[in-house]
């Protein structure tokens, strides 16, 4: 059985539905701190808290687990500079909690959910997996240190893993049954959707004198299915006796911020309200990836590639259900 911690939350639910379609047995451990109860549909749910040891060794004790996949970070990078605390106990030490648990259990596959925050400004795009890894916000600090701690752990505790480096997670289940819905929404997409829906009062641009085509940050986006093809493929590997790795996911191409507004007004119709702020800290110009590696070792190609779909497919979920999870 597969446990998914944070399988309540955008990515963590997607990959549950993906376990179902495919007849996997698994089990969804969270605490509801942001996820959502009804994008858990038919999969058998625990609730939980990472940053409690005896919630995750009572999990353990009660189910035949021997994979799990993690996805119960906090992940806001201008947060994580003015709640520091927060971010290293839930991000770094919930990760410490899971091992050790997983030690007493016997249980030695975990796949992780990791960054391209790690990389902070890149030297050169695009970011392969040997890139220096000089994180720039607390987000990605604690990542990074958890990235560390899982390559010491094949030697000393017979713990392997694969590390799964998201660039900029998009999209929505392409049948639109689930979606992404955060509170707040810090995500570029669906933000940028709810703006031009009027359910907030307009769009912020973060920075518009980066280095780039266009003065905006240019982003790698992967859409949701994608990654959850990955996490697979990397299960796959730990199954069959594969070593510890990392791999960087992404689509190799960047879009800049303006022009994901655009594709956002071009699919749904929608005006959209712009402001211009300041830069936030810790948000680098470029992060385009090269995922080169795990494409030639696991056999990983990414289906839903085109921007335009997976602002489709998000505005198709959102569309139907304005309110989200609420409706």
């Amino acid at each position: 059985m597969i446990l998914v911690i944070g399988g309540a939350g955008f990515i963590g639910s997607h990959m549950a539905k993906r376990l179902r379609q495919q007849g996997e047995p698994h089990l969804i451990f969270d605490n509801f701190e942001a996820g959502h109860r009804a994008a858990i549909l038919d999969s058998k749910v625990v609730e939980g808290d990472i940053r409690d040891p005896e919630a995750l060794r009572k999990v353990f004790a009660l189910h035949d687990i021997d994979v799990v996949m993690h996805f119960a970070a906090y992940i806001a990078v201008g947060e994580s500079g003015h709640k520091p605390l927060e971010y290293w106990e839930n991000n770094t030490g919930g990760m410490i909690n899971l091992l050790k648990a997983m030690r007493v259990a016997g249980v030695s596959k975990v796949v992780f959910s990791s960054t391209a925050a790690i990389f902070g400004e890149p030297e050169y795009t695009p970011i392969d997996e040997a890139h220096p890894k000089h994180p720039t916000s607390v987000y990605g600090e604690t990542k990074h240190a958890v990235e560390q701690i899982l390559a010491k752990m094949e030697e000393a505790n017979g713990i392997r893993s694969v590390c799964l480096r998201y660039f900029n997670a998009a999209g929505a289940d392409p049948e639109g049954e689930i979606g992404e819905d955060h509170e707040p929404e810090s995500h570029l997409i669906p933000a940028a959707i709810l703006a031009g829906m009027g359910k907030t009062p307009g769009l912020t641009i973060f920075g518009t004198n980066y280095p780039t085509r266009d003065g905006t940050c240019v982003r790698d986006y992967i859409h949701v299915y994608d990654l959850a093809k990955a996490h697979l493929a990397a299960v796959s590997h730990l199954r069959a006796g594969g070593s510890s790795r990392a791999y960087n996911l992404g689509n190799g191409a960047g879009y800049t911020v303006r022009e994901v507004i655009e594709s956002v007004k071009n699919v749904t119709g929608l005006p959209i309200q712009i402001e211009e702020g300041p830069r936030r800290e810790g948000d680098p110009a470029v992060l385009v990836a090269s995922s080169e590696k795990i494409r030639q070792e696991l056999g990983w190609e990414p289906q839903y590639g085109a921007l335009d779909t997976m602002v489709e497919h998000a505005w198709a979920w959102r569309k139907a259900n304005p309110d989200g999870y609420r409706d």
